[in-house]
């Protein structure tokens, strides 16, 4: 039957590259995305899917759903499609979410005979805000049976680790004055900001390998000789779990209240974006996708170790069921995520013919696990001792 799931992704192939370049040349911002999730979602009900869209109050989100009507597995297939700043989709979205899209199209053909559901979630912001996290904090995740995106890049990678991570936000309120008349009448909130820094880089001695810590000054004063009774640090708190972090967190939020202490000023924290978990890669379901790589004609020598890439919102999904994240090969130069030089060669036609081969791939690997429940049986087992 991959003969059929094959034979239907290159039918549509021409398609799924005039979506994902017109993504590509229209990019949106996270939450934005309004262009981008229109063609999504009418690619997806032409095929037959059954579509729900603004999930969760988020305009740009959806779930698209095909049943095949009998009883059996659901496969879910992650789809984000935002854009950066100024650089566009220069971390590939436009290809990640035509690489789920067209998976859960050419997985679509075979169900009437495997039975089981296919999801498709459309996952706006996964820059910023993702949405991956209030989907999976209201449970929306929990009755999937296995989740699969891929991520394009300059090499294969296996399924590897990213980041739980908390973006906080540290305002300190202090009072005005003539800095060179009465200094001695304000309190000085930037003085505050520094002493955070300061006790910051301190802390770093003392902090686990795998962690990070790494902020900004967003507001610091708007003259030199006014003392500033406002001033404002952004951080992202970051370790290789949830746990840790967390511990991090209170860590850091000690040197604030320190640092408020020292100078006088008021502290108020805050939360800027989404809180991720990390990434809980399932290594059984992470095998069969490689396997399929190999059939594919990939060599072992070209699939690397999976490695930390930062912070996810899949991570949030993960913690739900069991969750692969692979890196594959789009681009023949070795370029980095978030650079004007990879995004223009993601949007050439050797990354679009990549995306279609990354298509086929989550395919047969979801179809592999539909058709064994022995291997689903083994996938949820290992997710079940992962989460003790």
């Amino acid at each position: 039957m991959k003969s059929t799931i094959t034979q239907t992704i290159d039918n549509n192939a021409d398609r799924f590259k005039a979506i994902s370049s017109f993504i590509a040349a229209n990019p949106e911002l996270g939450h934005e995305e309004f262009q981008a999730s229109a063609r999504l979602t009418e690619e997806l009900a032409y095929h037959g899917f059954q579509i729900e869209r603004g999930v969760l109050d988020i305009p740009t989100s959806f779930i698209a759903t095909y049943d095949s009507g009998k009883v059996g597995p659901v496969i879910a297939f992650l789809a984000e499609y935002d854009a950066l700043p100024d650089l566009g989709h220069a971390c590939g979205h436009h290809l990640i979410c035509m690489m789920s899209i067209g998976a859960a199209i050419g997985l679509k053909s075979v169900l009437a005979e495997t039975g089981g559901s296919i999801r498709v979630y459309g996952t706006p912001a996964e820059e910023t805000k993702g949405a991956k996290v209030p989907m999976a904090a209201a449970g929306l995740f929990e009755d999937v049976d296995i989740a699969l995106m891929a991520h394009p890049y300059y090499t294969y990678e296996k399924s590897g680790e990213s980041l739980a991570m908390d973006a906080i936000q540290y305002e300190f309120f202090g009072r005005s004055a003539h800095a060179a008349a009465q200094p001695y009448e304000g309190i000085n909130a930037l003085d505050a900001v520094l002493q955070l820094f300061n006790s910051i880089n301190a802390l770093r001695q003392q902090i686990k390998s795998d962690a990070r810590i790494h902020g900004i000054i967003s507001e610091g004063g708007k003259a030199p000789n006014i003392i500033p009774d406002y001033a404002v640090a952004q951080f992202y708190v970051r370790s290789a779990s949830r746990t840790y972090t967390n511990e991090l967190v209170q860590k850091v939020l000690h040197c604030a209240e320190g640092a408020a202490l020292q100078t006088g000023c008021t502290l108020k924290t805050s939360f800027y974006e989404y809180s991720y978990d990390e990434l809980l890669t399932n290594e059984t379901l992470s095998a069969v996708f490689t396997e399929q790589l190999f059939a594919m004609g990939i060599e072992p020598k070209d699939i690397e170790i999976g490695k930390d890439h930062g912070s996810l919102d899949l991570g949030n999904v993960s913690t739900q069921c069991p969750t692969i994240h692979p890196f594959v090969k789009v681009v023949d130069e070795k370029h980095m995520l978030h650079t004007k030089e990879f995004r223009d060669l993601a949007m050439q036609e050797p990354a679009l013919n990549a995306m279609i081969f990354t298509a086929k791939a989550l395919a047969y690997t979801a179809y592999e696990v539909l058709n064994s429940p022995e291997l689903l049986s083994k996938i949820k087992a290992e997710f079940a001792a992962e989460k003790k």
